[in-house]
Protein backbone atom coordinates (compact mmCIF):
# COMPACT_ATOMS: atom_id res chain seq x y z
CA UNK A 1 0.00 0.00 0.00
CA UNK A 2 1.32 3.42 -0.94
CA UNK A 3 1.43 6.46 1.34
CA UNK A 4 -1.28 8.36 -0.63
CA UNK A 5 -3.71 5.47 0.00
CA UNK A 6 -3.07 5.42 3.75
CA UNK A 7 -3.65 9.17 3.88
CA UNK A 8 -6.82 8.87 1.77
CA UNK A 9 -8.22 6.13 4.02
CA UNK A 10 -7.66 8.20 7.17
CA UNK A 11 -9.16 11.32 5.62
CA UNK A 12 -12.20 9.30 4.53
CA UNK A 13 -12.57 7.97 8.09
CA UNK A 14 -12.40 11.56 9.33
CA UNK A 15 -15.20 12.62 6.96
CA UNK A 16 -17.30 9.66 8.11
CA UNK A 17 -16.80 10.70 11.73
CA UNK A 18 -17.59 14.36 10.94
CA UNK A 19 -20.90 13.32 9.35
CA UNK A 20 -21.90 11.09 12.27
CA UNK A 21 -20.79 13.28 15.19
CA UNK A 22 -22.16 16.47 13.63
CA UNK A 23 -25.48 14.86 12.78
CA UNK A 24 -25.95 13.45 16.26
CA UNK A 25 -25.28 16.92 17.70
CA UNK A 26 -27.62 18.55 15.13
CA UNK A 27 -24.77 20.60 13.72
CA UNK A 28 -26.01 20.27 10.18
CA UNK A 29 -23.74 22.97 8.75
CA UNK A 30 -20.76 20.89 9.97
CA UNK A 31 -22.34 17.67 8.72
CA UNK A 32 -22.74 19.19 5.25
CA UNK A 33 -19.00 19.87 5.13
CA UNK A 34 -18.47 16.10 4.88
CA UNK A 35 -20.03 16.39 1.39
CA UNK A 36 -18.53 17.74 -1.80
CA UNK A 37 -20.15 21.10 -2.71
CA UNK A 38 -22.50 19.36 -5.11
CA UNK A 39 -22.53 16.09 -3.17
CA UNK A 40 -25.65 13.98 -3.12
CA UNK A 41 -27.56 12.28 -0.30
CA UNK A 42 -29.87 9.52 -1.47
CA UNK A 43 -32.11 7.77 1.06
CA UNK A 44 -33.84 4.62 -0.21
CA UNK A 45 -37.38 5.43 -1.29
CA UNK A 46 -36.77 9.19 -1.46
CA UNK A 47 -35.52 11.51 -4.20
CA UNK A 48 -31.80 12.35 -3.95
CA UNK A 49 -30.81 15.70 -2.42
CA UNK A 50 -27.95 17.46 -4.23
CA UNK A 51 -25.76 20.17 -2.75
CA UNK A 52 -24.93 21.03 0.83
CA UNK A 53 -27.87 23.40 1.36
CA UNK A 54 -30.41 20.87 0.06
CA UNK A 55 -28.94 18.24 2.40
CA UNK A 56 -29.14 20.62 5.38
CA UNK A 57 -32.75 21.51 4.58
CA UNK A 58 -33.71 17.85 4.16
CA UNK A 59 -32.13 16.66 7.41
CA UNK A 60 -33.20 19.74 9.36
CA UNK A 61 -36.81 19.58 8.27
CA UNK A 62 -37.68 15.94 8.68
CA UNK A 63 -36.57 14.98 12.15
CA UNK A 64 -39.02 14.44 15.01
CA UNK A 65 -38.49 16.05 18.38
CA UNK A 66 -35.18 17.74 17.84
CA UNK A 67 -32.68 15.30 16.42
CA UNK A 68 -31.72 15.41 12.78
CA UNK A 69 -30.55 11.93 11.94
CA UNK A 70 -27.75 11.74 9.42
CA UNK A 71 -29.41 9.94 6.56
CA UNK A 72 -32.39 8.57 8.45
CA UNK A 73 -35.27 10.97 7.85
CA UNK A 74 -38.67 10.53 9.41
CA UNK A 75 -42.13 11.29 8.16
CA UNK A 76 -42.96 12.82 11.53
CA UNK A 77 -43.62 16.56 11.92
CA UNK A 78 -40.65 18.80 11.11
CA UNK A 79 -37.98 19.29 13.74
CA UNK A 80 -35.82 22.30 14.49
CA UNK A 81 -34.02 24.45 11.99
CA UNK A 82 -30.48 23.66 10.99
CA UNK A 83 -29.25 26.40 13.32
CA UNK A 84 -30.01 24.42 16.48
CA UNK A 85 -26.94 23.34 18.38
CA UNK A 86 -27.95 20.04 19.91
CA UNK A 87 -30.84 17.57 19.92
CA UNK A 88 -31.28 17.89 23.69
CA UNK A 89 -31.45 21.68 23.53
CA UNK A 90 -34.60 21.69 21.42
CA UNK A 91 -36.32 18.54 22.63
CA UNK A 92 -38.68 20.38 24.99
CA UNK A 93 -40.42 18.63 27.87
CA UNK A 94 -40.09 14.89 28.27
CA UNK A 95 -37.09 12.60 28.05
CA UNK A 96 -33.75 14.04 26.99
CA UNK A 97 -33.15 13.49 23.28
CA UNK A 98 -30.39 10.96 22.62
CA UNK A 99 -29.10 10.16 19.14
CA UNK A 100 -25.99 8.05 18.63
CA UNK A 101 -25.06 6.71 15.23
CA UNK A 102 -22.41 4.00 15.43
CA UNK A 103 -20.49 3.20 12.26
CA UNK A 104 -19.02 -0.27 11.82
CA UNK A 105 -17.29 -2.52 9.31
CA UNK A 106 -15.95 0.26 7.11
CA UNK A 107 -14.83 -1.44 3.92
CA UNK A 108 -12.89 0.20 1.12
CA UNK A 109 -14.32 -1.47 -1.99
CA UNK A 110 -12.23 0.49 -4.51
CA UNK A 111 -9.70 3.23 -4.03
CA UNK A 112 -7.69 5.26 -6.53
CA UNK A 113 -6.09 8.70 -6.27
CA UNK A 114 -9.28 10.17 -7.80
CA UNK A 115 -12.13 8.26 -6.13
CA UNK A 116 -12.99 5.78 -3.41
CA UNK A 117 -16.04 3.58 -2.96
CA UNK A 118 -16.75 2.73 0.68
CA UNK A 119 -19.38 0.55 2.35
CA UNK A 120 -20.29 0.55 6.04
CA UNK A 121 -23.00 -0.42 8.49
CA UNK A 122 -24.71 1.88 10.97
CA UNK A 123 -26.74 1.31 14.10
CA UNK A 124 -28.67 4.09 15.80
CA UNK A 125 -29.41 4.27 19.51
CA UNK A 126 -31.97 6.79 20.75
CA UNK A 127 -33.76 7.25 24.06
CA UNK A 128 -35.78 4.08 23.27
CA UNK A 129 -32.62 1.96 22.87
CA UNK A 130 -31.81 0.38 19.51
CA UNK A 131 -33.83 2.50 17.10
CA UNK A 132 -32.79 1.27 13.66
CA UNK A 133 -29.87 0.03 11.59
CA UNK A 134 -28.75 -0.15 8.00
CA UNK A 135 -26.05 0.50 5.43
CA UNK A 136 -24.21 3.39 3.83
CA UNK A 137 -22.73 3.11 0.34
CA UNK A 138 -20.48 6.08 -0.35
CA UNK A 139 -18.37 7.52 -3.12
CA UNK A 140 -15.61 9.87 -1.95
CA UNK A 141 -13.47 12.26 -3.96
CA UNK A 142 -10.40 14.28 -2.95
CA UNK A 143 -10.90 18.03 -2.47
CA UNK A 144 -7.75 19.81 -1.38
CA UNK A 145 -6.44 17.93 1.65
CA UNK A 146 -9.79 16.25 2.37
CA UNK A 147 -11.79 13.38 0.95
CA UNK A 148 -15.46 14.32 0.76
CA UNK A 149 -18.67 12.44 -0.02
CA UNK A 150 -19.75 12.88 -3.62
CA UNK A 151 -22.64 10.43 -3.21
CA UNK A 152 -24.15 8.67 -0.19
CA UNK A 153 -26.85 6.01 -0.46
CA UNK A 154 -28.61 5.20 2.82
CA UNK A 155 -30.55 1.98 3.27
CA UNK A 156 -32.36 1.28 6.54
CA UNK A 157 -32.69 -2.49 7.02
CA UNK A 158 -34.64 -2.61 10.28
CA UNK A 159 -36.46 -0.22 12.62
CA UNK A 160 -37.94 -0.66 16.07
CA UNK A 161 -41.74 -0.58 16.09
CA UNK A 162 -41.56 2.62 18.18
CA UNK A 163 -38.61 4.12 16.24
CA UNK A 164 -38.26 7.83 16.83
CA UNK A 165 -36.41 8.37 13.56
CA UNK A 166 -36.72 5.79 10.78
CA UNK A 167 -39.96 5.92 8.82
CA UNK A 168 -41.64 2.61 7.89
CA UNK A 169 -41.36 3.51 4.21
CA UNK A 170 -37.54 3.34 4.42
CA UNK A 171 -37.57 -0.42 5.12
CA UNK A 172 -37.61 -3.03 2.35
Amino acid sequence: MELWELIARERIRDSLARYTWSGDALRLDELALAFHEDGELEVRGQPPRRGRQAIIEFLGGVSPGGGAPPGTPSSAPPGPSAGATSPAASAGPGPRRIVRHNLANIRFLEISPDEARVASYFTVVTEIGLDHYGRYRDTFVPVGDEWLIRHRYVSTDWRAPDSTMAPPSSIR
